[in-house]
């Protein structure tokens, strides 16, 4: 009896062992699964299926880390530094970091427009033309500047930071160009959404164009990933962009879950109804990107001198839209 117990006891023990084996294998292939993927964002409307990606990338078999940047150069540094995989930013800033050296594709275009030129309430500025003599906000670097300096030069007039020329221009943040233009410290702003929305609905300012006229058209948003990622993580990319499309595919066919997320989650209450209509309105979410926007958008960022490039890089040479292609495919999104 003695023997036959110590066999139960030595039977038992080696099925919970191998129990505990099994366990932990099962965990280590999940989390193998569950690969972290790095992603740069920033904090606008129109970026928020990009953000809705954490949401669902357990099912697609990722982990998402979401860090918010103020600003797309901010991201490129942060690639450059390492720290990212995948970054969501305006062209511009994704082709002033590859003319600096960080090493990224342009892998897709999740949303297009995403700027207004906004008079402020009395100004009675309803044509670029009538900037002349005005100051006019802008963030430096942001696509909103590109798109401001291409409008200036097709309407024939000169611009600077300093007084002299037709257009003064001030630089500042995005989140302090609305309480310029409110506190009256500038007369106009070239603007991001929501926040020219916000502008318009609260009465502070009101809409003069929107900047789409020039020869990029509406710009597009780029999703980049760095080349190390596309290249030696490619499983992990593939299982990315699915994700983005099937994040970017619900805030398109379902605008409820689109403005519920970014109003409660992104903005936390910040922004109405109106404005998230409004904003989504003038910047919808998209997928495609092509090298001949982003061919264009470099040859005006040259004529403009935006990016101060000394060797602007050649579009397509960086622009892989593959993943973008098969993701889309696999999910029967046209």
């Amino acid at each position: 009896m003695q023997k036959k117990s110590t066999l139960n006891k030595v039977s038992l023990k080696s099925g919970i062992a191998a129990a505990l084996v099994l366990a932990f294998g099962m965990g280590a292939v999940q989390a193998q699964a569950q690969e972290v993927v790095r992603l740069g964002n920033l904090k606008f409307a129109h970026y928020g299926a990009v953000s809705y990606i954490k949401e669902i990338a357990p099912k697609c078999g990722i982990k998402v880390e979401e860090h918010i940047f103020a600003k797309g150069l901010d991201v490129m540094q942060a690639i450059i530094a390492g720290e990212l995989d995948v970054g969501a930013t305006a062209s511009e800033a994704a082709i002033s970091g590859r003319a600096g050296g960080a090493p990224i594709y342009v892998v897709a275009g999740f949303a297009k427009g995403g700027a207004r030129l906004v008079a402020g309430a009395g100004q009675k500025i309803t044509s670029v033309k009538e900037l002349k003599g005005k100051r006019v906000g802008v963030t430096r670097g942001g696509i909103q500047e590109v798109l401001l300096l291409a409008e200036l030069s097709q309407a024939g007039l000169t611009y600077s930071e300093t007084k002299g020329k037709d257009v003064q221009l001030v630089f500042l943040a995005y989140a302090d160009l609305n309480q310029a233009l409110m506190g009256k410290n500038i007369d106009a702003m070239m603007q991001s959404e929501p926040q020219s929305s916000q502008a318009i609905n609260k009465g502070f300012g009101t809409e003069v164009i929107k900047p789409y006229d020039t020869p990029i058209g509406e710009p597009v948003r780029t999703m980049v990933m760095t080349e190390k990622f596309y290249k030696e993580r490619r499983p992990v990319a593939e299982k990315f962009m699915r994700c983005f499309v099937e994040a970017t595919k619900t805030f398109i066919d379902n605008k409820a879950t689109a403005e519920k997320y970014v109003r409660e989650v992104v903005f936390r209450g910040q922004i109405t109804k109106d404005d998230f209509d409004d904003a989504i309105s003038n910047s919808p979410y998209s997928y495609d990107i092509s090298p001949e926007h982003i061919q264009i958008t470099t040859d005006v960022m040259v004529k403009t001198g935006v990016g101060r490039m000394t060797k602007p890089p050649v579009a397509k040479d960086w622009v892989k839209t593959d993943l973008l292609e098969q993701a889309k495919k696999s999910l029967n999104v046209k």
